[in-house]
């Protein structure tokens, strides 16, 4: 059964996705399902809780559905359900998609399992270095936010409610959720994987500041 609910849930997402948001697409959901599966392979974890979830944790993003934050679980184990998956299965699926995003700087998950960390580590990775980046100013550009205003510091406080919200310049975001992802990460695995992504945006923004302010 687990081969073929993967492939149908591969098909499903493909579908869904199809004309999403450029850094919410079925290619950010597939890079996330290859992380999920290499950090788990470190882990004592449920490989086909793993992979479904990293495959449904997009399936109706809040940010893209009026904030609502249960949509996307009932999305996920509706789908499920129809595939007649155990309701074991189709429960723990809907509970990491549930709980799996950044929610904002002081907002902590109430719930957790090893395959939650699993996904939300290999999510947080897609977040952050090269691929975090050019996300971060595609989202920005699709919500037609500046790119940086020097008179608007970031927020690192802010409730979910506040950072949903946000219309801040793209900027801030590295200091509001990106640089903070490397020591958040719940499994080795993410932890060493992220290292190298966190130190290139630490360098992309010294460069940034050092052209916006004309230094040579």
């Amino acid at each position: 059964m687990s081969n073929s609910l993967l492939d149908t849930t591969i098909r499903y997402v493909q579908a869904e996705l199809r004309d999403a948001e450029g850094g919410h697409d079925w290619f950010h959901t597939e890079r996330v399902w290859k992380n999920a599966r290499l950090i788990a392979q470190e882990e004592t974890a449920d490989m086909l809780v793993v992979e479904l979830a990293a495959l449904l944790h997009d399936i109706a993003d809040a940010k893209f559905n009026g904030g609502d934050e249960e949509i996307g679980p009932a999305r996920a184990a509706s789908f499920l359900q129809q595939q007649g998956a155990p309701h074991d299965l189709t429960r723990h699926v809907a509970l990491i998609v549930q709980h799996v995003s950044f929610k904002g700087g002081n907002t902590a998950s109430s719930w957790s399992s090893p395959e939650l960390h699993v996904v939300q580590d290999a999510d947080r990775l897609d977040a952050i270095g090269a691929i975090g980046i050019a996300r971060t100013f595609n989202f920005g550009g699709f919500r037609g936010r500046a790119l940086y205003d020097p008179s608007v510091p970031p927020a690192l406080n802010m409730t979910a409610e506040q950072y949903r919200n946000s219309s801040a310049p793209t900027i801030n975001h590295f200091y509001e959720k990106l640089l903070l992802l490397k020591d958040r990460m719940n499994t080795e695995a993410g932890r060493r994987l992220a290292e190298e992504r966190h130190h290139f945006m630490v360098h992309f923004l010294e460069q940034f500041y050092k052209e916006w302010n004309g230094r040579g």
